[in-house]
């Protein structure tokens, strides 16, 4: 980074009002101003005419301006040095503006590209719409790969939804895409594998081939040997179980490793040009538990089984063309390290990785990714900020842990070649929310340090956006705490309807799954109508937070609704945003209802005792209607979510071509999204709560309440639940 930074705090271009993301790496400013535009005369040398560097500077120029020029795209090796090795150099370039002149300077097309994603944004991200800067900007990334991490196992993504992914992904310089497949791929060695409507080799193929186009590599990742539900669920593949479970496949299976291998080779088919594999080796928790094949079970014999797997994985890849990345963690032990391919890839470096696998990696020659999980276990929004927790303890959030993970003093532990930004489906997050933390780890995977992280979040809202939205750092703080708000209201209880699972980590044991859910508000009893205010008196808590998250609802939900008439770029990433931001809402409405609910049948029971019986008949009514209508609501707003996650998504787990989905959870892994088959697991906890059947129950009560007394019930104690 240059030394000119006018503020001591924000890069050149973000001092003087211009949004670039990752924030390039040298940059000299001389004051000046340049409209380049479409009468400029484009001059090619080195470089095809319908090169996608040379497209986006077309579509990027405004229509027209003051003055005339020339833009020039070049190609030639050593134009730029970058001081690294031949990877990195490929994705340096240098653009000199000046009046009347743009010069896009590269080593490689890669270069180019980077180039033209730069002048981009440049020109839609300035004070002054389609203007840029003069001086010279010369860039080349830290690492050769910035890798994100696009899992659809609980869900499936429209091509059209990817092939915008793709784009949105290298407009960050984002080059490497891990796409988790699970079975959303067709496998044709292995058809049943493939859910109903899964992506056929001939558009994975198509896919591939845009995303090269733009410089970035779709990665197949294949869940093997764990995480293997998707395929173990089918009754054709069941002896190959590992101890009976659907979680883990027996690894050592001759016929298990044929059934996986030739899945790699079908996804391999499917990926023509990709110079990578992600074979998982994901929480292996058990290898080596199949007696058949090794025994006695322990640590050393699981780690030699799970290397056996590797090696002979890399191996079959190797003739294929494929470099293997693996998660290098337990059960392998770092002793075992050594006994590994050296050219094998581990994608999990973090701060907290243990030094002896990194020392051992670095000692064998494996090379890593600085690594970084955009999301976990939240429900519906990542922990992008830092938030305190019930302890006291203050998380940084998941955006510091980006900074953190790609900081030189850390990634200098290893030898990093790239960084990866996983961002997992479990808990059933919208792909939408996790572009954020993608952008923080491409800044961090090309020039780290390079600018603030406040300054990132800044510059990603410009350009995500444009710079008409407002308060959109705000949005997304709001939505990170409405969304805490509702992930730890629930009452975590064990589960009636799930089995126990298999295990965890260290052993193989049975451990209860536990679901969300809530007290069912009071229901009075006859003849009397006593009853004891059960959920405010359990909730009171709970409930004493709701006014100030009501009055944060109300906030976010304004930003949202106004901006998406502002914004010029992602609406849908809006729409989204908003759905969440509803949902949640929904959420406090029915907080309220409930406790109101219960307040009116306290008071019906006071009218009761007070010789009223009319008056207890309307408290009662009034109570039955404001649950009936959270309950109509609730529908109401599953109803709309799913109308907007649709628009870029096949209908969840949908029978397609008679086929049906098969939906079988984990033995092991407790994923908030497996829940049910639909997009109804986000309401599973409301359900649960039975406010339908309380509603039923209430109606009875009043019915022979009335009847008892002579009261003529008006309407609503009937009123149905349905629209």
């Amino acid at each position: 980074m240059s030394d000119d930074h006018p503020t001591g705090w924000l890069t050149p271009l973000r001092a003087r009002g211009w949004a670039v993301l990752p924030a390039p790496r040298q940059v000299e400013l001389d004051g000046g101003k340049v409209r380049p535009h479409r009468g400029w005369a484009l001059s090619t040398r080195g470089v095809a005419d319908d090169d996608p560097a040379v497209e986006a500077v077309r579509a990027a120029l405004p229509a027209d301006g003051p003055e005339d020029g020339v833009v020039r795209l070049e190609v030639r090796d050593g134009a730029v040095t970058a001081g690294a090795n031949g990877d990195v150099e490929a994705q340096a370039y240098r653009i000199t503006l000046c009046p009347g002149r743009a010069d896009l300077l590269a080593n490689a097309p890669a270069g180019l590209f980077y180039a033209a994603r730069t002048l981009e944004q440049l020109l839609a991200n300035g004070p002054r719409a389609g203007s840029v800067p003069t001086g010279t900007i010369t860039d080349w990334p830290q690492v050769a790969l910035r890798v994100v991490h696009w899992d659809t196992k609980h869900h499936q993504d429209r091509l059209e939804t990817l092939r915008q992914f793709i784009d949105r992904a290298a407009a960050f310089k984002i080059n490497g895409v891990v796409f988790e497949l699970e079975d959303k791929f067709e496998y044709p060695s292995h058809p049943v594998i493939g859910a109903p409507g899964a992506f056929t080799t001939d558009q994975l193929a198509e896919l591939t081939a845009y995303a090269l186009a733009r410089h970035v590599q779709l990665i197949p990742n294949v869940q093997a040997p764990a995480h293997m539900c998707y395929v173990l669920k089918h009754e054709e593949f069941a002896h190959l179980r590992c101890d009976g479970s659907n979680y883990q496949i027996c690894m050592d299976d001759p016929e298990a490793r044929r059934l996986i291998f030739d899945m790699y080779d079908d996804v391999c088919r499917a990926t023509p040009g990709v110079e990578y594999l992600h074979v998982s080796t994901d929480e292996v928790y058990y290898a080596g538990i199949c007696e058949r094949y090794r025994k006695p079970y322990n640590p050393e014999n699981r780690s030699l089984t799970l290397v056996d797997f590797v090696n002979a994985a890399h191996a079959f890849l190797a003739e294929r063309g494929r470099r293997v990345i693996i998660w290098l963690e337990f059960p392998i032990l770092p002793e075992h390290v050594e006994l590994l391919a050296p050219d094998i890839l581990d994608g999990i470096m973090g701060p907290n990785k243990d030094p002896a696998f990194v020392r051992a990696a670095n000692a064998r020659g494996i090379r890593q990714f600085a690594y970084c999980p955009i999301q976990g276990a939240e429900l519906l929004f990542p922990d992008y900020f830092p938030s305190a927790g019930a302890d006291g303890w203050t998380d940084p959030g998941r955006l510091a842990r980006a900074v953190e993970a790609t900081d030189p003093a850390n990634t200098a532990r290893g030898n990093p070649i790239g960084t990866f930004a996983a961002a997992w489906d479990d808990a059933g997050l919208h792909n939408e929310t996790f572009w954020l933390g993608w952008a923080a780890m491409a800044q961090g995977g090309w020039t780290p340090g390079g600018a603030a992280l406040e300054q990132t979040v800044a510059d990603f809202m410009d350009l995500t956006y444009g710079r008409e939205a407002h308060d959109m750092v705000e949005v997304y703080r709001d939505l990170q705490e409405q969304a805490r708000f509702f992930q730890r209201a629930w009452d975590r209880r064990p589960s009636a309807v799930r089995p126990p699972a298999y295990g965890y980590s260290a052993a193989k044991r049975p451990v209860t799954r536990s679901d969300l859910t809530l007290l069912p508000p009071a229901l009075p009893a006859l003849p009397d109508l006593a009853v004891s205010p059960a959920f405010t008196r359990r909730y009171r808590g709970l409930l004493a937070e709701v006014p100030r998250r009501l009055a944060q609802s109300q906030r976010l939900l304004g930003r949202l609704h106004a901006n998406l008439t502002r914004a010029t770029r992602n609406r849908h990433n809006l729409e989204v945003l908003l759905s969440l931001a509803h949902f949640v809402r929904h959420f406090i409405d029915m907080l309220l209802a409930v406790a109101g609910a219960e307040e009116r049948l306290v008071r019906a029971a006071g009218a009761e005792a007070a010789g009223r019986p009319a008056r207890a008949v309307a408290d009662m009514v009034e109570a039955r209607q404001a649950v009936a209508a959270a309950v109509r609501d609730r529908r109401r707003t599953l109803d709309r979510l799913r109308a907007v996650w649709e628009k870029g998504r096949r209908p969840r787990n949908a029978s397609v071509g008679g086929r049906d989905f098969v939906h079988v959870m984990d033995d092991v892994k407790d994923h908030f999204a497996d829940r049910r088959a639909d997009l109804s697991y986000h309401t599973a906890p409301e359900e649960s709560i039975g406010l339908d059947g309380w509603c039923e129950a209430l109606g009875e009560i009043i019915a022979a309440y009335a009847d008892a007394r002579g009261i003529a019930v008006r309407g609503p104690a009937e009123e149905p639940l349905d629209e």
